[in-house]
């Protein structure tokens, strides 16, 4: 199957692949980081399960979630900034 969503991370359009999750999502984009830690230095899924934590973006205006854990979907809005 070749069925694409579109949603929007930070504020552009992307079509990624239906049923990944947004950390899927964000490497089909072709962002490499979700986050920068607090001292800069750039942050992306690690153990793609939930338990680092590194993965954190916010979707639809809700801080700190998980993208390795959470669905994409269409129309979503995410931020890694």
């Amino acid at each position: 199957m070749n069925d694409k969503i579109v949603l929007h991370i930070d504020g552009q359009p992307h079509a990624v692949p239906a049923g990944c999750s947004v950390a899927a999502a964000l490497a089909h984009a072709g962002l490499s980081a979700t986050r920068r830690s607090v001292s800069g230095q750039p942050r992306a899924a690690f153990c793609g399960m939930g338990q680092c934590q590194e993965c954190r973006v916010s979707i639809d205006g809700v801080a700190n979630r998980l993208a390795c854990m959470s669905p994409a979907t269409a129309g979503m809005v995410i931020a890694t900034t």
